[in-house]
């Protein structure tokens, strides 16, 4: 049985950081890109950041660009997204994703991803 268990989110003013883990188990980890996305109230899910099964590429959504990083440690089965110079509309529920690494794979696509995470709440307020 997959599960991609998220820590807990938490609570923090504009500017300040978090640092949100996610952890893996019951999938071979390496063979699968990991994804984070977020949703606010009254909208769509939303790419945030992606990180290639070896680590060697990441990406990141143009609103996070300069504030977020994505890494992942393969030997804990875990991925991280650090979170920066938060802001307001950063507010979402966070949720990690898991999808196999065939060639072509669409890191902001949450088609892509076959297992989530159950969600972790980041309040941000100003």
């Amino acid at each position: 049985q997959v599960q991609l268990v998220e820590s807990r989110g938490g609570w923090v003013q504009a500017g300040g950081s978090l640092r949100l883990s996610c952890a893996a188990s019951g999938l071979t980890f390496t063979a699968y890109n990991m994804g984070w996305f977020r949703q606010a109230p009254e909208k769509e899910r939303e790419f945030v950041a992606a990180i290639k099964w070896n680590g060697g590429n990441t990406y990141l959504a143009d609103s996070v660009k300069g504030r977020f990083t994505v890494s992942r440690d393969n030997a804990k089965n875990t991925v991280y997204l650090q979170m920066n110079s938060l802001k307001p509309g950063d507010t979402a529920v966070y949720y990690c994703a898991a999808g196999r690494r065939p060639s072509g794979f669409n890191y902001s696509t949450p088609t892509e991803y076959n297992y989530w995470g159950q969600g972790t709440q980041v309040t941000v307020s100003s």
